[in-house]
């Protein structure tokens, strides 16, 4: 479920963190679905549970999970008020990506590709044919 590189020069809370946001994203894990424990996962995945907590923690303050004590986290089901603020922060960062890819050379067409790609990888690689 976890691919977690230990070489890599990201930490790996973060990798974690990515993980699990894609896997929200691509519906896996449901809304209000609980998480694995902080103590399995880091059995699971022989990382220390701090490192595992870490990344919980990050999750909370993104949005993507929320934390009942004594329970354990389970995946936020998305509203749309939560929705438009994150909805609008991306369209910002996705405007500088695209200035900034458009002006390092990337065409027009490559980056309607790109989104295209995106796209069948959220609708878990269904074809429009």
């Amino acid at each position: 479920m976890f691919d977690l590189d230990i070489r890599s020069r990201k930490p790996i809370y973060e990798q974690l963190v990515e993980k699990l946001k894609e896997l929200i994203i691509h519906e896996i894990f449901q809304a209000d679905q609980q998480l694995p424990s902080v103590r399995l996962l880091a059995k699971d995945l022989t990382i220390n549970p701090n490192t595992i907590q870490k990344a919980y923690r990050e999750l909370e303050s993104q949005g993507y999970i929320y934390s009942i004590p004594g329970k354990g986290s389970f995946v936020t089901p998305q509203s749309a008020a939560s929705n438009n603020e994150k909805v609008k922060k991306m369209k910002e960062e996705l405007v500088k990506l695209i200035s900034e890819a458009m002006y390092l050379g990337l065409k027009k067409e490559e980056i309607l590709s790109l989104i295209t790609e995106a796209e069948q990888t959220v609708k878990g690689g269904e074809k429009n044919d």
